[in-house]
């Protein structure tokens, strides 16, 4: 089990400083524990694996594209647990709809053809709800949404999200950010 200073750490507080824009979401409040829509299906019961709903505002006039992540940090592992990693947002999409980011057997995703899905940790392209380890204690989700100076990031299909994440380095021009909590 994880200590309380543990619970603290924020990966993006490496990274540069960004001015912040709005960040909203009808699936879950800012600091508050995930419906069991936005849980993992196989690894808790109820769960229904769907991408939040998101909206933004308030972005920087020069962005091109937008990306959208969701990392745990607090995963039992040395690199923590990416859930979700779409990049290549078109600049005039400032909305997704619960379930957008979802993968299926028959569809990827519902995202607007451009977007491009990457792998989450558990292997396949789409929105892999929370899934903590049961005893884990509280894990974060950390949903982000990236705004981009670029129309594309120039990524692969089968590019990691660590690639995504070194590339919006140099590109990001804003971030907006809101963390939902689950525990077993």
């Amino acid at each position: 089990m994880k200590g309380d200073a543990m619970f603290d750490y924020d990966p993006y507080s490496f990274l540069e400083t960004v001015p912040a824009f709005e960040l909203t979401s009808r699936s879950f409040v800012d600091g508050a524990v995930f419906a069991p829509a936005q849980v993992n299906a196989d690894a808790h019961p109820g769960g229904l694996d769907l991408s939040p709903q998101l909206s933004w505002s308030g972005f920087p006039a020069g962005t091109r594209s937008f990306a959208v992540t969701m990392f745990d940090p607090d995963a039992p592992t040395a690199s923590g647990y990416w859930h979700w990693a779409v990049a290549d947002l078109p600049a005039s999409l400032t909305a997704l709809a619960e379930g957008a980011g979802t993968f299926s057997d028959s569809a990827t995703t519902t995202l607007p053809d451009v977007a491009l899905v990457l792998k989450n940790d558990g292997g396949l392209p789409g929105y892999m709800g929370s899934a903590p380890p049961a005893g884990h204690g509280p894990h974060r989700y950390m949903v982000v949404v990236h705004a981009v100076d670029v129309e594309s990031l120039g990524l692969s299909a089968d590019a990691s999200v660590a690639t995504l994440g070194f590339n919006l380095h140099f590109h990001t021009l804003a971030r907006a950010r809101l963390t939902g909590l689950y525990e077993v």
